[in-house]
């Protein structure tokens, strides 16, 4: 999926450019050449300064050497802009300067032009990094309350009923109900297991589609199983990597 929104916001720049230039150009096809031979260029420099400098220099509080090497990068950059002119003066002008579009032997306006995308790209990255960062703010303070809290209300019989979280052993789904195996009695309800798991605080591990463990009464653990006192229980494959991360911790 990553590599897919990569290849659509390059498809985009390359089609901005095409009618940018295109404009001046009187010739989209000849547009679309000039944009093919400046992409190499951009995406090598998008990528380098937003995937190497940004997070080893500028995140890293490093900024003496990110201005540094960026302005290195500028000028490596405006050769490479240079060497793109030429190579459209050999190749599309046909060696006839008259035949070259203005804006594209104008290096102040190539720069602007690549700059403009290298930074949109960190317009991009930005964005995503804030919605993950919010997303992951608001699951790390839903994980601080269900912390904090002791006891869940379990519906049984229809009525509610709060059960002590540090009395629960483990919970078991069978079919259309789930059992709550607590110190010394069970507790059915109609609840969902993942519904269960969804609510309860990160000391309940899903271990397999039909257990959810408190890892407080683990009394051992390998690695395709958890024991519960006299109790063993299966770890399947798709919660094992997990599931082992958790008991570690």
């Amino acid at each position: 999926m990553k590599i897919t929104r990569h290849v659509f916001f390059w498809v985009v720049i390359v089609l901005l450019l095409t009618l940018i230039f295109g404009k001046s150009y009187h010739s989209f096809s000849e547009s679309f050449y000039f944009v093919c031979l400046l992409l190499p260029m951009t995406v090598g420099t998008a990528y380098y300064f937003n995937y190497y400098l940004v997070p080893k220099y500028l995140f890293m509080q490093r900024y003496g050497k990110f201005v540094l090497y960026s302005f290195y990068l500028l000028i490596i950059s405006l050769n490479l802009e240079m060497l793109v002119i030429t190579t459209a003066f050999i190749v599309l002008a046909e060696y006839d300067f008259t035949n070259m579009n203005p804006i594209t032997t104008d290096v102040s306006i190539l720069t602007l032009a690549l700059y403009f995308v290298v930074f949109g790209f960190s317009f991009v990255r930005l964005v995503r990094f804030y919605f993950q960062n919010q997303q992951s703010i608001s699951r790390f303070e839903e994980e601080v309350k269900k912390a904090s809290t002791t006891t869940i209300t379990i519906k049984e019989n229809r009525k509610n009923r709060p059960v002590n979280l540090d009395d629960i052993h483990y919970i078991e789904s069978l079919s259309d109900y789930v059992t709550i195996h607590l110190s010394g009695e069970k507790i059915t309800t109609k609840e969902k297991i993942s519904v269960l798991e969804y609510r309860l605080p990160s000391q309940f591990i899903r271990i397999h589609r039909s257990f959810l463990v408190n890892r407080h009464h683990v009394t051992a653990f390998a690695k395709d199983q958890v024991q519960i006192g006299e109790l063993t229980l299966p770890i399947s494959r798709t919660y094992k990597q997990k599931a082992i991360r958790s008991l570690e911790a």
